[in-house]
């Protein structure tokens, strides 16, 4: 059976695609194998897998880069907050070099050499729009945008979604916030605390990114206050 032309053929008399769908609609693909949205640690992971049990996969990433969070959107004293040995990724452990809590530039060069290693070959500046079942034909339609708007689907019997769970930045609107001088910040733009030298910092949250950008801002000789919504418990080292 032709899956690419029995797709077309249905799309063309599909009545959720009009004309001016149809005419900006560059490109239709057939996909035999799995299609992963996202290349970082998870989606290489999973591609990786499959390709161990000879099942090939294609990845979609709307970065030009794999692990596009880890090496864009993070701050410079960024380490993994558990041990090596919980975070690396199935069939290849961390080098023995790297210390117990690898860097950024370690973590992202290990996922580079993961990625070489598999054969792993994603397609980037592809951002997913839509992804919907098509209950008549069966199939996966993954619509794409590239980075001059061209649109592309990719057709496919299986979808895997690796995004992960911190993809976009979530700012909540407090009172005064336009009215405020200062710059305002999410952490996924925070790099290190020295643009804040002798400056006062509110940080909101004491979660992980939270607590250690407040010891960055303190190592900055930054005057950070951290506000939190609920009770917390310290232990302290001694």
């Amino acid at each position: 059976m032709d899956y690419y032309k029995e797709i077309e053929g249905k799309r063309v008399h599909d009545h959720r695609f009009g004309k001016n769908t149809m005419s900006t609609l560059a490109r239709c693909i057939w996909v035999p194998c799995p299609v992963i949205i996202g290349a970082g640690p998870s989606g290489l992971a999973v591609a990786a897998c499959l390709k161990e049990r000879g099942i090939p996969s294609l990845i979609l990433e709307k970065a030009n880069c794999i692990a596009s969070l880890w090496k864009l959107k993070t701050y410079d004293r960024l380490r993994l907050h558990l041990p090596k040995q919980f975070c690396e990724l199935p069939f290849m452990p961390f080098p023995a070099n790297f210390p117990t809590y690898p860097t950024k530039t370690q973590f992202v060069a290990y996922l580079e050499s993961y990625k070489n290693s598999f054969g792993l070959d994603p397609v980037f500046n592809k951002t997913v729009v839509s992804a919907e079942f098509d209950d008549q034909c069966g199939f996966w339609r993954i619509r794409t945008l590239g980075l001059k708007q061209e649109e592309t689907e990719y057709v496919s019997q299986w979808l895997i979604v690796a995004t992960g769970e911190n993809a976009d930045e979530v700012v909540p609107r407090i009172d005064g916030m336009d009215d405020f001088g200062g710059p305002i910040l999410h952490t996924s733009s925070y790099k290190s605390g020295l643009l804040f030298r002798g400056k006062d910092v509110l940080v909101v949250g004491c979660g992980n990114s939270g607590m250690e950008v407040s010891l960055d801002l303190c190592n900055s000789n930054a005057r950070p206050s951290l506000v939190v919504r609920d009770s917390v418990s310290l232990l302290l080292s001694f």
